[in-house]
């Protein structure tokens, strides 16, 4: 897997939907029929990059998706697998911490390799800056797994232009991907670039730069939340959802794709090419984003921006 091949991967599967509930109940029958069908339904519509991380579910997100590993031969060599590591869920007293200590990472990284039965990671992400690490220990980390053939590639999420740049200072291998929530819900990150020198600008908290910073240095965005579940494509709850998702269904059925891909396009249509990250575990509506995965967007200029427009609700600066 070279890290072209990463970027070539217009839309990933997000696994945290599998495994059942988010407690210590064993994995029945039921969660590994449901994972089967999923992840069946997005090879149907051509993804092969999976996103995880080792606190899904407990766990049980990474467990049942090795089980279907295990049950299905030559699978793991049709795919990329990607998890993430450094949040800590709470437990009993305990509050929820991040921690992305070195020695932390190399063990959450051998217990996500045990539960998915594979004995190397594609791409492994830090899934939030944790304000105590040490970039330097961050680093010593990432290349130990690296230098033992454990983990291929590394990324991050949820982090900024600063911090990307510092933890690359200190290590030997590039970064290769971003992940953050982007959609026509969450649009802080295309109107930080809009609003510089507006009143609106200063109520916008996405971090400057980010994008730009990505950009350059070759880092793959990913969108996580990208479908804003459902909200232009079936849950509106105000009058620019509505307007938007009349907008998708028009544009939807003139150029003969689902809705879903509409949405995703409008993603996908940036020049930064951002990759979406889709986390539903419905088999209809994952096969429903096959046009994403499998063409490029064919939203025009104006298109895109008709669809910008009716999502904030009120015109350009």
């Amino acid at each position: 897997m070279t890290e072209a091949s990463v970027h070539d991967h217009r839309v990933l599967y997000g696994c945290m939907g599998l495994g059942g509930s988010w407690d210590a109940e064993p994995l029945g029958a039921g969660d590994i029929a449901e994972a089967e069908a999923a992840i069946r339904a997005a090879l149907d519509a051509g993804i092969s990059m999976f996103d995880h991380a080792d606190i899904y579910r407990r766990g049980k997100a990474e467990a049942v998706f090795g089980e279907v590993l295990a049950r299905t031969p030559g699978l793991r060599e049709r795919i990329v697998l990607q998890t993430k590591c450094g949040i800590r869920l709470a437990d009993g007293d305990r509050p929820g911490i991040y921690d992305l200590r070195g020695a932390s990472i190399v063990q959450r990284v051998e217990e996500s390799l045990a539960r998915l039965r594979t004995d190397v990671i594609d791409v492994l992400l830090l899934h939030r800056p944790d304000p105590l690490a040490d970039p330097e220990d961050i680093a010593k980390g990432l290349m130990s797994l690296h230098e033992q053939g454990l983990v291929r590639q590394f990324g991050v999420s949820n982090m900024n232009a600063a911090q990307i740049a510092h933890l690359q200072a200190h290590l030997g291998v590039p970064l290769i991907a971003n992940q953050l929530e982007m959609s026509l819900l969450r649009r802080d990150w295309v109107e930080s670039g809009v609003l510089v020198n507006t009143s609106a600008g200063a109520a916008n908290g996405f971090p400057a730069g980010t994008i730009e910073h990505c950009r350059m240095n070759g880092i793959g965005l990913q969108a996580w939340g990208p479908l804003a579940k459902g909200r232009f494509t079936g849950r509106q709850q105000s009058p620019a959802e509505r307007a938007t998702a009349q907008l998708v269904a028009d544009l939807s059925e003139a150029k003969g794709v689902t809705p879903e891909a509409i949405v995703l396009w409008w993603l996908q249509r940036h020049p930064a090419r951002i990759a979406p990250v889709i986390g539903t575990t419905n088999p209809d509506r994952i096969r429903a984003c096959r046009y994403a995965a499998e063409r490029e967007p064919e939203l025009t200029h104006e298109e895109w921006y008709r669809l910008w427009i009716t999502a904030r609700g009120e015109a350009l600066p």
